[in-house]
């Protein structure tokens, strides 16, 4: 299978670069391609701006909506961008790893999703009216593909639990696994998450990377987080909220997600 990992850790040392190292092995000895996207390498150009066309549209102000849709449609789009884009196509499979700073993934690589998500290639794809509202959410150009989280925390495991202090994980990560990834059609797998990253001895490390090589080795057999579609009836259309009899006096992130039978 083929499988992008998109790498954001300005240092190669780092435990993330380790274990970005320790991954690319692991997936190429089980016979899979995989192309590296390491971002601080690449110098990767993190800000959406008019320079991400080739051609401006002609005497417009710059929107990033617009002129996303004006390159990707015309063939404009810069071509870092474009070789991101054949990557994600090309990939069965995409890992984006990196160091949860400050409750989120480092600028470089969200600069990364909103330069290479372009309007009509990530979103602002299929039938936009009253009663569909567009491909998204379950649909999308990326749909079939699975996509997974490395993430490193410096806190304890503790700190990210269900009444720990920084919230719990899953709805910290919530904006990553439903819009960046479930929203152009992913199916998403719960992450890998490595905690108190400042504590690490040899001992623990290997642990680590048979627990990643595990997760890796079921890549593509592991069962994704089971989010409701948007079009397969579970939201009223156009207002896109959940129907009333569903998760019924529930609000929140988790409403969202059902169970494998999308109750």
């Amino acid at each position: 299978m083929n499988i992008l990992l998109v790498h954001a850790h300005p240092e190669p040392r780092s435990l993330n670069g380790s274990l970005k190292d320790y991954a690319i092995k692991r997936l190429q000895t089980a016979g899979h391609s995989v192309q590296v996207s390491d971002l601080y390498a690449m110098n990767w150009k993190a800000q959406l701006d008019a320079d991400d066309s080739i051609e401006a549209r002609s005497g417009e102000r710059f929107d990033p909506a617009l002129d996303s849709r004006h390159a990707y449609e015309n063939g404009l789009q810069s071509l870092d961008i474009v070789h991101e884009q054949e990557k994600l196509l090309w990939a069965d499979a995409v890992i984006l790893q990196f160091p949860l700073w400050w409750f989120s993934m480092p600028a470089i690589l969200k600069g990364w999703v909103e330069r290479v998500y372009a309007y009509g290639f990530a979103y602002g794809v299929g039938e936009h009216s009253d009663a569909r509202w567009g491909d998204r959410y379950g649909e999308g150009t990326l749909a079939g593909k699975r996509a997974m989280l490395m993430v490193t925390a410096g806190g304890w495991e503790s700190h990210y639990g269900p009444r720990g202090i920084n919230g719990p994980i899953d709805e910290l990560l919530f904006p990553i696994h439903h819009g960046i990834f479930y929203y152009p059609g992913f199916d998403v797998l719960p992450p890998f998450v490595v905690y108190r990253t400042g504590k690490i001895d040899e001992a623990r490390y290997d642990a680590i990377c048979e627990q990643l090589g595990a997760r890796l080795d079921a890549l593509f057999s592991t069962a994704p987080i089971p989010f409701r579609p948007q079009n397969a009836g579970a939201y009223e259309i156009p207002a896109l909220t959940l129907r009333e009899d569903i998760a019924p006096g529930r609000t929140g992130f988790a409403v969202h997600v059902g169970t494998t039978d999308q109750d």
